[in-house]
C-alpha cells in the first residue's frame, strides 16, 4: 500500500509541475509579447498561440531525433 501511495504522490508532484510550468510559460509569453507589441490583445493571442505551435515543432523536433538515431543504429548493426 504505500509503495502505491509514494508512487500516486509522485504523479501528483509531477502533474502539479507540469500545470505551474505551463502557467509560468504562458505569463512570460504574454508578457514578452506586451512588451514588444504594448497590445494586450496581441499579447494575449500570441501568448496563447506560441504553446500550441511550440508543442508541434517539439513533437516534429523529437521525431528528426529518433530517425537520426534509428539510422545511426542501423549503420552501427550493418
Amino acid at each position: 500500500m504505500r509503495i502505491i501511495l509514494n508512487s500516486m504522490f509522485r504523479f501528483d508532484a509531477a502533474l502539479l509541475k507540469t500545470g505551474t510550468y505551463a502557467l509560468m510559460h504562458l505569463v512570460v509569453a504574454v508578457a514578452v509579447a506586451f512588451a514588444l507589441t504594448r497590445n494586450l490583445h496581441a499579447a494575449l493571442a500570441i501568448g496563447l498561440l506560441e504553446p500550441f505551435v511550440q508543442t508541434i515543432a517539439y513533437t516534429v523536433h523529437e521525431r528528426a531525433w529518433r530517425r537520426r538515431a534509428a539510422r545511426a543504429g542501423a549503420r552501427v548493426s550493418a
